[in-house]
């Protein structure tokens, strides 16, 4: 087959819309009759609420206030429904949606938004995830705090530790990371010529944002369309639900468009974060530098929602040892609830906090062993053959030394 792209300098197909913008966006959307709509968010992190939308409804302009009451499936989440469309009994972060006001115009939906009453019953909090962990611990779902634990166990871990001339014990933190996109989110429901339910907005899973509208809506996903406009960023941010069920919902009830756009506080308030991560790590290594065991403690701060915890905390577990063949490994990697903002995919996946505890424990040890920082790395790095932490034996593409090499050589060493 004649490789057309793979190895040649092609133009993106979308360079030139965006260097002249004339790429369209979300926000650029306008239509014929079209209404606004903004979310009430909780001002507090975990309370019971009680929502009073009557004085908000008499607003002259204000068309619909949607609340839970609305929605046939108040249930959403890419892996774990637990999430709601809104609110219904309990808030449990900062920025949870409550209600979604629909008006003539943006300034009557900030109008209403600020009449919509909500009485807060606040109780206990919590927001470090390893007091989360503990059996008293206030509950920020039904049951444990502790959504997911990942195991790996290769070897025998404590005749590795046995058998080191050195251990480096250390504990490693990582904070939450906002992705701050330069589009924050932005959108426009409609109903199409053939009947479907529309939404048009940048996002990074538009067939699981069909589906999960399609639920929440009890429509069949045929019904539902969602067409995916430029994305100015996303890095992870988009792959949850954030305006587009609102949309959706307002423009099915209404049967007229409805347009979203948020501001970058709201849009903060509104999509996951990268997960911080408290990460206890214990290194073994022989006197001339070969790794021999590592034990590795991961606790992720899932916030008030999975979204994509799992899988993050899986994958961090997965690449805790890093590029090094270590033949004795323990790892224990859990994501827990808090009542902090919710976390889910950002770049790297859970692999990119882990590499800041494995690097810094290869530093330590060479310090402590003298040796130099690169030969202990180039001792331990995954070669052609080589068995990860996971039992994976690496066949081909690992060229983990020569990488090392050109980058010592760009650094002038």
């Amino acid at each position: 087959m004649r490789l057309e792209v793979v190895g040649k300098n092609v133009i993106r197909v979308d360079a030139f819309s965006k260097v002249t913008g004339r790429a369209i966006y979300p926000d650029d959307i306008y239509l014929e009759g079209m209404l606004y709509g903004k979310t009430l968010r909780s001002t507090v992190p975990h309370a019971y609420i009680k929502v009073d939308t009557r004085e908000a409804e008499k607003i002259d302009g204000v068309v619909k206030i949607f609340t839970y009451k609305d929605v046939p499936n108040n249930r959403h989440g890419v892996v774990f429904k637990d999430q709601e469309v809104f609110c219904s009994e309990k808030v449990r972060r900062i920025g949870d949606p409550i209600a979604f006001v629909v008006a003539k115009d943006k300034k009557t939906c900030e109008l209403a938004i600020e009449r919509i009453k909500v009485e807060y019953e606040k109780i206990d909090a919590v927001f470090d995830p390893i007091e989360a962990m503990k059996p008293e611990a206030p509950k920020i779902h039904e049951n444990s705090n502790i959504i997911y634990h990942y195991k790996l166990r290769k070897g025998d871990v404590e005749k590795g530790f046995r058998e080191s001339y050195v251990i480096v014990e250390n504990v490693y933190k990582t904070q939450m990371v906002d992705h701050a996109f330069l589009q924050p989110e932005a959108g426009v429901g409609y109903i199409d010529e053939e009947g479907r339910v529309t939404v048009v907005v940048a996002t990074q899973y538009p067939h699981y944002d069909r589906d999960e509208i399609a639920q929440s809506l009890d429509l069949p996903v045929e019904k539902v369309r969602v067409v995916n406009t430029n994305v100015g960023g996303a890095f992870g941010g988009r792959e949850d639900i954030s305006l587009q069920i609102h949309l959706a919902l307002a423009a099915y009830v209404l049967k007229k468009p409805v347009k979203v756009t948020y501001s970058r506080e709201e849009s903060f308030l509104a999509h996951a974060k990268r997960h911080p991560m408290i990460m206890k790590y214990k290194t073994g290594a022989s006197k001339d530098g070969l790794l021999l065991a590592m034990e590795a403690e991961i606790i992720g701060d899932a916030g008030a929602y999975a979204s994509w915890s799992r899988n993050v905390l899986r994958k961090a577990g997965v690449h805790a040892t890093g590029p090094y063949y270590i033949p004795n490994v323990k790892i224990d990697s859990i994501a827990v609830y808090t009542n902090n903002p919710f976390t889910g995919a950002m770049r790297g996946f859970g692999a990119t906090q882990v590499a800041i505890a494995y690097e810094q424990q290869m530093d330590i040890l060479a310090r402590k062993l003298g040796i130099d920082p690169v030969t202990i790395r180039k001792k331990n790095l995954f070669r052609q053959g080589s068995e990860t932490a996971t039992g994976q034996i690496l066949t081909e593409s690992v060229p983990l030394e020569e990488c090392l090499d050109k980058a010592i050589e760009g650094m002038g060493f």
